[in-house]
């Protein structure tokens, strides 16, 4: 859905420009105001380049400075850019006063020079030419083009680049081209035509593709004429309402052409940027080149731009440069370009577009039908398993309410049964039909990742602990007790160990076995080697053995053995070299294999692309001892990684991709899910510096919304002990929004209450689950097993009902409103919503025992109720007062009727005085209901006046009735009676 805004509100121009001119008048009339506005233009700095612009931009500053005296002097990270070339953001605060910006800062194609005369250039530290970030553009060709090699090679030169300039690197975007390094200070930066050679770069520089962009989309509505500056009109507010930009120049020309000055600096004073490094120009697109004419189309139509069509969400291609919100269930609202579009076309801010995010891409199968049973296996199953496990409860109070917040807890015993029990999950989740062959990659990826939880961070019994367990249980049954193996401490690291490589084996055998499949001519060298890198010594031993080359099965049989195996096999080919021996007489692949035999695994990869767990294992296996502890191997890994003479540890999307389309991703700095494992048991402290990185979306998945896995893997990790951080509430918060956007409210709270409790944000759960019932409350109201999921959690039943009495409020349902707020005791709310709207209409309906029903409860807190007596308090009046002039006359004292009579005059003149004071607020309804209030009461009061009462006693229920609201009609037929009775009153007298 898009909305054209320029068609439900047109900007009348003239109007705003006169409006402009009167304030422009109006601050000339005071000198002062004269003189303190001439200082603060003379503060400015200056930038009159219209693709070039400043952060704050001028008119900010300007605003500032006339606030805050001397705030150019010590603006905070000020920003100075180039569109399509990049910008300089200066470190800390930065005196810009009277700076000639278009003298001093020049971007060129990637490149950028501050201070290109060294006579002009300040001290270092002064004026520009201090610390400050750098961030290039660079137009690399499409990325579908470049290999991950390629990217890595790009980011390598340019860090190198950095460094030889006197820069520190900082990272490298492929995506968006962008390269930011840091500097010192200032002299030229960037790339030469030489460095350029090296990069694939696009020929087209961002100026031509500026022009080309705009001269396409406006061909149509002017002519090219040398005059009109096209790329500043292209932007103005007349072409994104359709109109002729040109042709409505000419008419502001001859309407206001002697007001341009006054135009020109409030139109300075008044405009703001949409994006955080937004265009600035010094005149408004309408003004400028105003003293030029060109000619315009004899037939040019009002045309409106076609709005851009709704595109799917796209994870990695979303631009946060202009505006927009976020909506229910994952609706974003914005006026940017739309997700995953990577056209370069100028976006019109006149153009809203609604795109729904695809959260429940995990829920879908390859045909992008949503299956509930992948709805199940994803959320609820594994949810219910958490569930399931051992818990402690925390208490915490919040007032009047108490909230039980949850942690899981476990051992490193119970480890493998809980990873077991997960994995079992995820196979039945792989059994589902029409699963997408990516999806099964992330599967079997997951089910990889459980199983290298428990074996980094499972733990055996040991024979002490056996020991000790066999003394407690020898007086118990022996039948059916689980057997454990007969473990010394000394040999655990070996067993973890094995169990590593045991797993790691697993991990790539696919990949071998697909290698070798993929091999048109094979032979049987060749062969043998991959099989090594999977660590298939069995079959690389027959293959030799079959092919008759019993010496090289000797060999394989022994690989990665004692170390001086290695050691002899390494020293005989360093004979050979030295002895001179023409290896163009081997064949090439047994060269690399005796070279992987000896460790010398660079040797043997010389020439061949390897996966990073196949380059891990070989590590392992055939050039580290075979006793190394793990944590030493994963070690040794990171500083190979570091010195780049490792494979980069890629996540299984890239690594076994491409999996929809991830080449336009950018790679550095996301490791794989299973290498910040081994990080973290290489660690073996409490304190990890990359939890966050390693819990993101990214280091298992390629869709950066899912959550719904990572999320049970980091909860396990810290139930172990394996870390402890108080720091990932955007972890729990995004699982958070993917369970409500799945309609999952109930989990959503009971991930909630399993957010670390933090004593610097004490209410953050309270906060968070209210505002999950105030949201969804359409969801979890109309199915009764959430709310009462919801309540066994032990949230306290006030909110949910008066999360349903808001929502009720707002449908209009105010029946239903005024029952919620009841239950959830906010009783001044509930009495306005019962006396405004509700009462009435169950008087008008004779449903007296329901007005009854609502108005006990707020009785019985009518202390909490401002305005009670003359509010809901008057029907329980006048119920209890009916009820009491209704009982038999005859069987009343006289001083009960003189009660009757002393009540009914109270109630009148509180009916008297709510109608004042609730004027505004009531009905006709409501004061149809006060006339028959007043008139039920009047007709008993009388009835009971009558029998047997003096003329006195009668004349003063009349004197009340007379103050009652009546109707005219029935206020005159009392009045006859009470006429009948004055002047019987009177004969009693003269008698």
């Amino acid at each position: 859905m898009e909305v054209d805004v320029g068609m439900l509100k047109p900007i009348p121009l003239p109007q705003t420009q006169c409006k402009r001119r009167r304030i422009s008048m109006n601050c000339s009339d005071t000198s002062a105001s004269c003189n303190t506005s001439h200082e603060v233009e003379n503060s400015l700095p200056t930038l009159k380049c219209s693709d070039y612009y400043t952060k704050p931009c001028l008119s900010e500053l300007a605003t500032r400075e006339l606030m805050d005296p001397g705030y150019c002097s010590r603006v905070q990270d000020f920003v100075v850019g180039r569109v399509g070339y990049g910008y300089i953001k200066f470190t800390g605060q930065t005196d810009v006063r009277c700076l000639d910006l278009d003298c001093i800062v020049k971007f060129n194609r990637c490149e950028v020079v501050v201070y290109e005369d060294d006579s002009s250039k300040p001290l270092v530290g002064q004026g520009l030419n201090k610390p400050a970030e750098v961030t290039l553009l660079l137009r690399l060709k499409s990325l579908k083009s470049l290999t991950a090699d390629c990217l890595r090679d790009i980011r390598e030169k340019l860090k190198c680049k950095s460094q030889s300039q006197g820069a520190q690197f900082i990272s490298f975007d492929p995506v968006s081209g962008e390269w930011k390094f840091l500097v010192q200070h200032f002299s030229r930066f960037g790339l030469g035509e030489e460095d350029e050679e090296d990069i694939p770069m696009d020929d087209v520089s961002p100026a031509e593709d500026h022009a080309d962009m705009n001269g396409s989309d406006m061909s149509d509505m002017y002519e090219e004429d040398a005059s009109v500056d096209r790329t500043l009109l292209s932007h103005s507010l007349p072409t994104n309402l359709g109109l002729d930009p040109v042709r409505m120049n000419d008419l502001r020309m001859m309407l206001f052409s002697s007001e341009q000055d006054e135009v020109e600096g409030l139109n300075n004073m008044f405009s703001h940027d949409i994006s955080p490094f937004a265009k600035e120009t010094s005149r408004s697109p309408l003004l400028q080149h105003s003293s030029k004419k060109s000619a315009r189309k004899t037939n040019t139509p009002l045309t409106r731009k076609t709005p851009l069509a709704i595109k799917e969400y796209n994870p990695g291609n979303f631009s946060s440069s202009s505006p927009g919100g976020w909506g229910p269930n994952g609706v974003l609202v914005h006026s940017g370009m739309p997700i995953g579009n990577n056209d370069t076309d100028v976006v019109l801010s006149s153009i809203i577009n609604v795109e729904k995010v695809a959260i429940d891409k995990v829920t879908r199968d390859e045909n992008g039908k949503v299956r509930e049973e992948l709805t199940d296996f994803c959320f609820s199953s594994p949810l219910s398993l958490h569930k399931e496990l051992s818990h402690e409860t925390r208490k915490v109070e919040l007032g009047t309410f108490e909230l039980k917040l949850q942690k899981l807890v476990c051992d490193r015993l119970t480890l493998p049964d809980i990873c077991r029990r997960y994995i079992d999950t995820i196979e039945r989740k792989l059994e589902v039909p029409s699963l997408s062959s990516a999806s099964r990659v992330l599967l079997m990826h997951q089910v990889l990742v459980w199983e290298l939880i428990k074996v980094l961070f499972s733990t055996r019994k040991t024979c002490e602990q056996l020991k000790t367990m066999e003394d407690e249980e020898e007086d118990m049954i022996t039948d059916g007790r689980e057997s454990y193996p007969n473990v010394e401490d000394e040999a655990l690291p070996l067993i973890r160990r094995a169990e590593f490589s045991y797993w790691l084996q697993e991990s790539v055998y696919h990949r071998v076995q697909e290698e070798v499949s993929s091999l048109d001519e094979l032979s049987d060298l060749e062969h043998i080697f991959l099989l090594l890198t999977g660590r298939q010594l069995d079959s690389a031993v027959v293959l030799a053995a079959s092919r008759g080359d019993v010496r090289l099965s000797c060999l394989l049989s022994q690989a990665g053995g004692s170390h001086a195996n290695r050691a002899d096999i390494a020293h005989q080919l360093d004979l050979w070299r030295k002895n001179g021996l023409d290896f163009n007489f081997f064949e090439e692949d047994r060269v690399r294999l005796l070279e992987l035999l000896s460790g010398n695994i660079h040797g043997a990869l010389r020439g061949v692309k390897i996966d990073w767990k196949r380059f891990l294992g070989l590590l392992m296996w055939y050039q580290l001892p075979c006793d190394i502890s793990l944590p030493d191997v994963f070690n040794t890994y990171q500083k190979l990684l570091n010195d780049g003479n490792a494979p980069y540890p890629v996540p299984v999307y890239i690594d076994e991709g491409p999996i929809e389309d991830v080449s336009d991703w950018a790679v550095n700095g996301r490791f794989d899910l299973a290498y910040y494992l081994m990080l973290l048991h290489a660690r073996q402290e409490n304190d990890f510096g990359a939890l966050k990185t390693m819990f993101s979306a990214f280091a298992s998945t390629n869709d950066p919304l899912d959550y719904h896995m990572i999320w049970h893997q980091r909860a396990v990790l810290e139930a172990i002990g394996t870390f402890s951080s108080k720091d990932l509430h955007v972890l729990d918060m995004a699982f958070v929004s993917q369970l409500l956007c799945l309609g999952q409210c109930h989990w959503a709270i009971y991930v909630v209450l399993h957010m670390p409790h933090r004593e610097d944000y004490p209410y953050l759960q309270t906060i968070a689950i209210r505002e999950i019932l105030f949201q969804y409350c359409e969801v979890w109201s109309t199915q009764d097993s959430q709310w009462e999921f919801i309540e066994n959690l032990g949230i306290p039943s006030a909110w949910l009902h008066e999360a349903l009495a808001i929502f009720f409020s707002y449908t209009r349902d105010l029946p239903k409103a005024l029952d919620h707020f009841l239950e959830c005791g906010n009783w001044q709310r509930a009495h306005s919503i019962f006396f405004t709207s509700v009462a009435h209409s169950l008087f008008l309906s004779a449903k007296h025992s329901e007005i009854w029903r609502l108005a006990t409860p707020m009785e019985n807190n009518k202390s909490e109720i401002e305005d009670w007596d003359l509010g809901a308090g008057i029907y329980i009046s006048f119920y209890t007062l009916r009820s009491s002039l209704q009982e038999d006359s005859n069987t009343m004292t006289e001083v009960e009727t003189l009660e009757n009579k002393k009540d009914a005059y109270d109630f009148i003149g509180r009916l008297n005085k709510s109608l004042a004071i609730w004027e505004s607020k009531l009905s006709v309804d409501a004061r149809v209901v006060y006339s028959k209030m007043a008139e039920e009461i009047c007709n008993l009061l009388i009835s009971d006046s009558n029998e047997g009462s003096t003329s006195e006693l009668q004349l003063d229920c009349f004197n009340t009735v007379m103050r009652a609201p009546l109707p005219h009609d029935l206020r005159s037929c009392h009045l006859q009676d009470a006429v009948s009775v004055f002047t019987t009153y009177l004969s009693e007298i003269s008698q």
